[in-house]
């Protein structure tokens, strides 16, 4: 396997720009094995059905992204990474639209944790994450601490990426069995398994 298609069949259920969520992923990754300035740091990317997201959340400060052109705003731009790492240091969640410009930082995610089940050990982040991937159509993912990526879709955990093969032996996985996992050049990510209906 290589990195190239590691992170087939990542997402579960919606219909999320495939070029733009490994674009986020691809970043996170880069976010959770860098950190920021010398020390790990977490982030949160909604992505997908970001009017819905708007609106379901609120900024925490000025949106440091307001007025700047969509073009500045690409997931694919480097000049765009290197916001996206320095604005991670503040708290709250980045907003993706599915054609991949990030239209908003610094968001608190405002929807309902009723119905939505994590394990212990996962927090506000993630609670968050889960959330609001139960009340729109976006997919979220989220950047620990502890260096894992974590994605979220339909409410619920789907995939771990540990960017580090000893992270594997360090952290126990949240995910429940079943679940595939894929090794490509020193990382690897575990996914639910999904059942293929006839």
């Amino acid at each position: 396997m290589t990195i190239d298609d590691i992170f087939d069949g990542v997402v579960m259920n919606r219909g999320v720009n495939p070029k733009t969520f490994e674009q986020v992923l691809y970043l996170a990754v880069e976010l959770a094995r860098e950190g920021r300035e010398g020390r790990k740091i977490g982030a949160l990317f909604v992505l997908g059905d970001h009017e819905e997201v708007l609106a379901r959340s609120r900024a925490l400060i000025l949106d440091p992204l307001l007025y700047h052109p969509e073009s500045n705003k690409h997931i694919q731009t480097h000049n765009m990474w290197e916001t996206v790492k320095e604005l991670a240091q503040l708290d709250g969640a980045f907003v993706v639209s599915d054609a991949g410009v990030v239209v908003s930082a610094c968001r608190y995610i405002d929807a309902s944790s009723k119905g939505v089940e994590l394990a212990l050990g996962l927090g506000s982040r993630h609670m968050a994450a889960a959330s609001i991937t139960k009340e729109t159509e976006a997919v979220a993912v989220v950047v620990s601490e502890s260096a894992i990526v974590r994605v979220f879709d339909d409410g619920e955990l789907v995939s771990e990426v540990i960017p580090e093969l000893l992270l594997l032996k360090r952290y126990g996985l949240h995910l429940e069995e079943p679940y595939t996992q894929r090794v490509a050049e020193g990382m690897t990510v575990v996914s639910k398994q999904v059942a293929i209906l006839d």
